[in-house]
Formats: C-alpha cells, structure tokens, sequence
C-alpha cells in the first residue's frame, strides 16, 4: 500500500460544528452509577489517531495505522498528528479542537491517542462530552492519558483501554518479539470484544485472595496529580491498578501516602501494582526501602488482595486493560490472574 495515502486524505477539517465548550466541567454531586461498554469494532469501523498531549511525527504513526488497517479497521489521522508546539502536539487550542473533533464524528468508531508525555491535563476540562455519552466510543492509551481515563470513569462511566500507542507499536512487525506482538494484539482483542485474561508471576509479597470488581487505574503520578479536580477517580470496591516510570523511591513512598490519605486504598477491592521503573538514590540519599516494601507498608492494615510485577507499564509487557469494566482478581501462591467477567 502507499504508506502515505492514508495520510493525506485522512486529514481532519475542524468545524464550528465540533467546537468544544468553553467552561470548565464540574464535578457531580455522585458519581456515575454503572459502567457503560462503549460498542466493540467490526470489520470496517474507523479508529481516529490524534495526539491529546505530546507530539508525534506523521511517520511515526505509519506502523500502527497499517497494522491496524490489517486488522480490517480504516483510520482517520487527525489535524495534531505531525503538529509540534514544543513538547505539544499542537497547541492547547489545536489538540482541544481535534479531541473534539473525534469525540463529535459519528463516522469515528474508536480513538488512539498517538502517544503520552504531557498535556491531556490543559484541554480535558473544555471537552463537550453530550455527543460522546449519546454515542460512546473506545479511547486507547496510557501514561498521561490516564488524566482522560480517571475523567471517564469519574464523571461519566464509560469504559476505555489503557494500552500502548502508535509510539508503540514495533517499525518492522516480523522482527518484532513474541512478547511485543502479544501486548499489541491485545489491543485488537479488546477492541473486537475479546474478554481478556491476563496472568502473572508470584511474587513474595504478594497478598493472596481474590476480589470482583471494576477495573480502574492507570500511570500513578498522574493520579495523584487529579486528587481532589473533577477527574479525581474513586476507587472504592474497585480493583485498582497503578503503574510509573522515572520516579525515585521516595517519591513513590509519596505518591502511596497520598493515596492512602485521600482514602483511595481503604475500601478497595483489590491492588495490582504493574512495572514501576526506579531512578537511582545518589548515594548519600539512600530512600532505604524497595518498591514492593513501600507498597506493602501502605495497605498493611487492610486485607484486599495485592499483586506486584502485573504486565502493565511502560515497559513492553504493557497489555491492554479494560477500564471501567467488571474484572475478577485471583492472588494464589502460585501466581495471578485477571479475568473479565
């Protein structure tokens, strides 16, 4: 196929019909009752790619549009994607308007957020959202699309995937591990419906039992970061996954105690903890206590399960998750699972 063809005649025109609003969303009183599953794709749906947050080359999506025009799906590239505005994809303005663009579009079944960094943050409170609750649809990605994950499920129970985006998505798809290929495929799995099983290794501070419950979480810095706003997720009887990178340990010590003081590891259902990759102490700032123990000091007085090393991350055992959806936890001695029910 020409890789660029369908670059060039997939750009979107923004219209005064897909304007955002230009007031801030507030938070409701309760938060929404049950969960909603947005439609899940059939040959022929149409997956919008847009950058919410940081920047992406227009070549840097190629791997992943063509791979997911493989799978039988046509794709829409959005006005931000090649769009550079320092470490942006676009400006606040542009990115606002091509979400909206994607939310409004009747034609767009699903979309991908080309990539993380930073910046769903700026433009998540401006977001019209009354076409996108008449006619939900999947939103994929991870990082700092937890902020747009933590807003769905707090102000409007709609389901979304946490999972790996265009930047992820390997160059050459043959020369790709096994691992890799599986954590991609996943995403098609979920997207077509797929219910999904994960499993992972025991791990010797792992809590055992075993819990129901919807499924929320996402990067834990940008969780922290949400306390108390209108995107503030409520973790309640849920079962709760957190994941990070590029944090020292005493800033996760931090990020936990926050949590535990904002009563979000009271009254869970359950804790799987997914890869948290570490800067190093200097030498003479030696924080003293590993990841697994600050964890575990945390949540010690309750009794929920917990499971630590979960394939979820930035790391390339990333798979995709279904938030916002009902999932079982099993902690046994010898090993995890996660089950959607």
């Amino acid at each position: 196929m020409d890789r660029k063809k369908f670059l060039t005649s997939s750009t979107a025109i923004i219209a005064a019909a897909c304007s955002p609003t230009s007031t801030a969303l507030a938070a409701p009183k309760l938060e929404p009752t049950r969960e909603i599953i947005p439609p899940y794709l059939k040959n022929g749906d149409m997956i919008g790619i847009t950058a919410p947050a940081g920047f992406v080359l227009r070549e840097g999506i190629i791997p992943a549009a063509t791979l997911m025009q493989q799978w039988g799906f046509k794709i829409r590239a959005g006005y931000t994607v090649g769009k550079k505005n320092f470490t942006y994809g676009g400006t606040d303005e542009e990115r606002l308007q091509d979400f909206q663009m994607m939310l409004n579009d009747p034609q767009i079944n699903a979309i991908m957020c080309a990539r993380g960094g930073y910046g769903a943050v700026r433009i998540i409170d401006r977001l019209n959202w009354d076409k996108f609750k008449a006619r939900p649809k999947w939103i994929i990605g991870f990082s700092d699309i937890t902020v747009i994950h933590s807003h769905l499920n707090r102000q409007l129970g709609i389901a979304s995937i946490h999972s790996k985006m265009c930047n992820s998505f390997p160059d050459i798809w043959d020369q790709a591990s096994d691992l890799q290929k599986a954590t991609i495929i996943s995403i098609q799995k979920a997207l077509m419906g797929e219910k999904m099983h994960y499993s992972a290794a025991a791990n010797n501070y792992n809590r055992t039992g075993a819990a129901s419950g919807t499924l929320v979480g996402g990067n834990l810095k940008t969780i922290e970061s949400l306390a108390g706003s209108a995107s503030d997720i409520k973790t309640d009887g849920k079962i709760l996954f957190v994941e990070d990178t590029g944090e020292y340990l005493y800033s996760i010590d931090r990020m936990f105690w926050n949590l535990k003081r904002s009563g979000k590891l009271s009254k869970l259902a359950g804790l799987i903890v997914g890869g948290v990759k570490i800067k190093q102490d200097a030498p003479d700032e030696y924080f003293g206590k590993t990841v697994y123990e600050i964890v575990s000091e945390r949540v010690n007085e309750y009794s929920y399960p917990v499971c630590f090393d979960f394939p979820v991350g930035h790391q390339i055992d990333n798979f995709a998750l279904k938030c916002g959806v009902k999932h079982r936890l099993d902690v046994a001695s010898g090993g995890t699972t996660l089950v959607e029910i």
